[in-house]
């Protein structure tokens, strides 16, 4: 174990937060201030401050686990894993190889999610591959691809966002979802810029703004289409640069002349003066940036809503210019790497499309195989957790709780029971892995050195800074040890390095390159920007700004994408007359496997709520603090209520980190958007009741 601090990240969200970390004599560690990384000049939130807290024995498991006499038992390493390689074997010997699923998770580092594409396609030979990130940012790749032809979750670095002249924040409360990186928007203020926060709450984050706009759930895409229609209607398009940049701008146009103002307020109950007041202060200034979050995204049609946005933008000149653009807040960790690399079902190391010949060549060259033995594209996440116990028989899952985090989580929960044979690694017995069949150990961040890439697409070096406990290994060896038994003895090195220089290769040429990128560099210069193509730090730096000369398509121009309003997947009706819409709360992060395991932190968030507005606690009779209890098609949450005036009175709200009665996922909707396969988190109907005490 070292003495001294070692700098690395913090585990949670996608700012990857720079901290020190230094072991304490005691056995703890010490998380210490570490000022000279620009995301967070040293400044991190309670989680951040509290990560090392699941480090501890006390918390996390310690060896591996296997099913018993329906109970979970300590296992020898050789015996959980000869269970793991019997499983699968037999799965693809009755089943063949798509009967065998993998899902991953956007809190994996780079070299693991790489690995863990590889493996499934080259071990396992199966198509059934997904990750939870698919529930974060789907909808604005998609959206991204299609005008940009490129997604990194932020064009531009956040230190852009104080010289920018206004900012449009869409279904964002970073200020509990990301506390540190509220600091730009308050620069932002400070420099004479404006905020204007899109929002059905009145969240802390709204509270900084210079307007916030409180639009009925699911109506985002109605909301940035009569935005789009006043620019047109007073005359504020660019047209020089909608000339010289983009294509398709008059069916865009035609499209968005349709939402006119009055109807646009009918439908998204926003005043028609306060969206006057929106197009004034966005295109008054110089610069201008939207920036969304999963409040558009997580909608059956978020790729759309994205879309608008970006119109919006691209209609007024602000993408690919100094200080202005679109960009999506990344939710996990290694959200945006985790989709790079291989762990999406219908992708390939550097992004690139596991249905394109020569990216398959590529690829199948580094890794030594047959491009012709690549399985092609599987299923979506929620539809290859819906299809668990049917097509799938057995599941490797890393990183992720669904039993919590998946829409219609009961059913998913059944889908999970049903398996043939299901294993977990993971570093505590989440309630995913408290079904499994075999629960594998395995390192955390502290433990482990590898890569991420954060939501600016910076990509970062983690540094181990203590050794793991006896009993504990690496994702990575796991992998290693199961591809040997599986019968394939190379190509799944244990030593991060290694692997990360296999990535490299694998990613050479593709839209996210990181070819150029080492971790020599990574430790030298706080991190690179991809794409990078070569090494050599004054032909290539790395690219902090993208689109700023041409936009990723063949002719350099962005493309308007024409979208239309249309209702979210369930309206409310007599039986289920209001909306749920879902989210977090600053204390605990995701399905909350971790961070529900901190005594700080459940003590400032001990358990889920029902927050309404004052006028719907009357009609139910209802009082702060009495049980209430939600119910949709799907199921029924329980849980206190939280009465406030910063709620729509037609909405109610619940955040998603618990399981049991009170799992806001219980209700939600599955829902897929048709391109990027989101889930309708954000808006259902449900019915409000009070509950006998």
């Amino acid at each position: 174990m070292q003495n001294t601090a070692t700098p690395t990240h913090c585990p949670y969200c996608a700012l990857q937060c720079g901290m020190n970390l230094t072991p304490a004599p005691d056995g703890t560690v010490e998380v210490s201030e570490r000022a000279d990384f620009p995301v967070n000049r040293g400044a991190l939130c309670g989680k951040g401050r509290t990560a090392p807290a699941v480090l501890s024995s006390r918390v996390r498991l310690t060896s591996p686990l296997v099913r018993s006499g329906g109970t979970l038992v300590p296992a020898t390493w050789d015996e959980a894993l000869d269970r793991i390689t019997e499983g699968l074997s037999r799965t693809r010997a009755e089943h063949g190889p798509d009967a065998c699923g993998v899902f991953g998770g956007g809190g994996l580092t780079n070299e693991k999610a790489y690995t863990l594409g590889k493996f499934a396609r080259v071990v396992l030979g199966t198509s059934q591959i997904d990750y939870n990130g698919r529930f974060c940012m789907s909808s604005a790749a998609a959206g991204g691809m299609k005008a940009f032809g490129l997604d990194r979750g932020l064009p531009f670095p956040l230190e852009d966002i104080p010289k920018s002249g206004c900012v449009i924040l869409v279904g964002s409360n970073l200020a509990e979802t990301m506390p540190p990186s509220l600091r730009f928007f308050t620069e932002l203020r400070e420099n004479g810029g404006t905020l204007i926060v899109i929002d059905p709450r009145r969240t802390k984050t709204a509270e900084q703004a210079d307007l916030h706009l409180m639009p009925r759930p699911g109506t985002d895409l109605a909301l940035a289409l009569g935005l789009l229609h006043l620019v047109v209607a007073e005359g504020l398009v660019d047209e020089e640069y909608v000339r010289e940049r983009t294509a398709g701008w008059e069916d865009a146009r035609a499209a968005a002349m349709a939402h006119w103002p009055e109807y646009v307020e009918r439908i998204t109950g926003v005043p028609v003066p306060q969206l006057r007041e929106t197009v004034r202060m966005f295109c008054e200034p110089e610069s201008a940036m939207v920036l969304t979050a999963r409040g558009p995204e997580q909608q059956s049609k978020g790729t759309d809503t994205v879309s608008a946005w970006i119109n919006l933008c691209l209609a007024t000149g602000r993408a690919g210019r100094p200080y202005s653009g679109y960009g999506c807040l990344t939710g996990q960790g290694n959200g945006q790497g985790g989709r790079e690399h291989g762990q999406k079902a219908d992708q390939l190391p550097g992004y690139r499309k596991l249905d394109d010949p020569a990216a398959r060549a590529h690829v199948a060259e580094v890794w030594g195989v047959d491009p012709d033995s690549l399985p092609g594209p599987g299923r979506s996440a929620y539809e290859l957790l819906d299809a668990l116990g049917t097509d799938i028989r057995s599941l490797l899952l890393m990183g992720s709780n669904p039993v919590v985090s998946a829409p219609h989580a009961a059913h998913i929960e059944e889908r999970i029971k049903s398996l043939d044979f299901l294993a977990v690694c993971d570093v505590v017995l989440s309630e995913t892995a408290a079904l499994a069949d075999v629960v594998l150990p395995v390192t955390q961040w502290a433990e482990e050195t590898g890569t991420t890439t954060n939501l600016e697409g910076r990509v970062l070096l983690r540094r181990q800074a203590i050794t793991a406990p006896d009993g504990i290994r690496s994702d990575l060896e796991v992998m290693h040890e199961l591809a040997d038994r599986l019968g394939v003895e190379k190509g799944f090195p244990t030593d991060p390095e290694e692997v990360f220089e296999e990535l490299r290769r694998a990613s050479a040429g593709g839209p996210a390159d990181y070819s150029g990128i080492t971790y020599r560099r990574l430790a030298e210069e706080n991190g690179v920007f991809w794409p990078c193509p070569t090494e050599d730090t004054v032909v290539h730096p790395g690219t902090p700004r993208l689109f700023l000369d041409r936009f990723a398509t063949p002719d350099g121009r962005a493309r308007f994408v024409p979208v239309s309003h249309r209702a979210i997947a369930e309206e409310p009706d007599e039986e289920y007359p209001v909306l749920l819409t879902t989210g977090r709360v600053v204390a605990q992060y995701q399905s909350g496997a971790q961070t529900r395991r901190v005594d700080e932190l459940n003590a400032a968030a001990p358990g889920p709520f029902v927050e309404l507005h004052p006028r719907l606690a009357e009609r139910l009779g209802a009082a702060e603090g009495d049980p209430l209890a939600v119910v949709s098609r799907r199921g029924r949450a329980v849980a206190p209520a939280r009465i406030t005036l910063g709620i729509r009175p037609d909405t109610v709200f619940m955040p998603f980190h618990w399981h049991g009665e009170g799992r806001a996922n219980t209700l939600t909707n599955p829902a897929l958007d048709p391109t990027s396969r989101m889930p309708e988190f954000k808006a259902c109907a449900v019915r409000v009741e009070a509950v006998e005490r």
